[in-house]
């Protein structure tokens, strides 16, 4: 079981990690005169929130449909077998294309996510799951991601920031190897100086940050971010699973245009047959209340919504593989 705490935070903690989640390489100094305090003050408080486990990770967020990957999603509803299903998380994780899981309780006990250059290669680990695993496996969906809005925490300060697109059209874009080394070298340690980040790759400061600026052009690279411990704070993710009646170009736009204007919206996908927007909440009534809103706007729109608290939400080795997959 997760355990749950609530440390608390002041104006300056929140509005730290609120330009650190839009960019966490920005500079000490400009991030300073963000939130008006001293460089000193900035890089203090940074250390400390590590230090008590509330920022996790600093991330640049990549996309693998640059890369020429397509991304699946499945979704379990499993029998309460703790052996097995510790057995499934173990196989899912070694698999080395299950980049994404998160254990769940709700409509599914597990989603996840899964990267491939095509259908056949999805197919065959689907059917390997459900034969392996068909004594614990009561239900099963499948769907394929189309993009995500990817919003910056603005739970944290209320203030209402343009989202990120992730995923999108599958174009890749031709990569060498210092491309790869560098990816994975800043992928979870994304505020490495330029000359430590040349000499973990070998390379010269200006090629280093020439390749970094490139990625971001090309849009492999999309963000700079944080991981926050949400349990820590005493907060919990909901993944709304929004099956849709209507959905014309006006009401995409009008929903999103909606959703974007909740400050607690974390993530927005689009699957190829459901959206599900990702809401970072005190507790399930501030949750629903979000959720009986949004119905209420859109009631021609919205079939049903399928509501999972999210108990986990990790990266798996396979996440690593992509950036490696290609330069071997």
């Amino acid at each position: 079981m997760v355990k749950i705490t609530k440390d608390k935070l002041d104006l300056i903690d929140k509005k730290i990690l609120a330009e650190l989640d839009k960019n966490c390489r920005i500079p000490s100094s400009i991030l300073a005169r963000k939130v008006k305090k001293s460089r000193q003050t900035v890089e203090y408080r940074i250390n400390k929130l590590v230090e008590r486990g509330i920022i996790t990770s600093f991330n640049a967020a990549f996309n693998p449909h640059k890369m020429g990957y397509k991304i699946y999603k499945v979704y379990l509803k499993l029998r309460n077998l703790p052996e097995d299903k510790g057995n499934l998380f173990e196989f899912l994780k070694s698999s080395g294309i299950v980049y994404w899981m998160g254990e769940c309780s709700g409509s599914w006990d597990l989603i996840f996510g899964v990267f491939s250059k095509d259908d056949y290669e999805f197919y065959r680990l689907k059917n390997e799951i459900t034969s392996k695993f068909q004594k614990i496996i009561l239900k099963e969906y499948g769907d394929i991601l189309i993009d995500v809005k990817q919003y910056s925490k603005m739970y944290f300060t209320n203030e209402i920031v343009e989202p990120t697109m992730f995923a999108g059209r599958i174009i890749p874009s031709t990569m060498d190897e210092l491309d790869y080394s560098i990816l994975g070298e800043i992928v979870n340690n994304a505020r490495i100086s330029i000359i430590d980040l040349a000499k973990r790759t070998g390379t010269t400061q200006s090629i280093a940050r020439g390749k970094l600026n490139r990625m971001e052009e090309k849009g492999i690279i999309i963000q700079y971010r944080i991981g926050i411990n949400l349990n820590k704070l005493g907060l919990e993710l909901y993944k709304a699973i929004i099956k849709l009646d209507r959905y014309t170009k006006e009401d995409e736009a009008k929903l999103l245009t909606y959703l974007s204007n909740v400050p607690n919206i974390h993530y927005y996908i689009r699957n190829i047959w459901q959206i599900e927007p990702e809401l970072v909440v005190s507790n399930y009534q501030e949750y629903y209340k979000i959720i009986e809103r949004l119905k209420e706007e859109f009631p021609y729109v919205i079939r049903s919504v399928d509501s999972v608290l999210m108990i986990t939400d990790e990266w798996t080795p396979g996440f690593r593989n992509l950036l490696k997959v290609q330069s071997e």
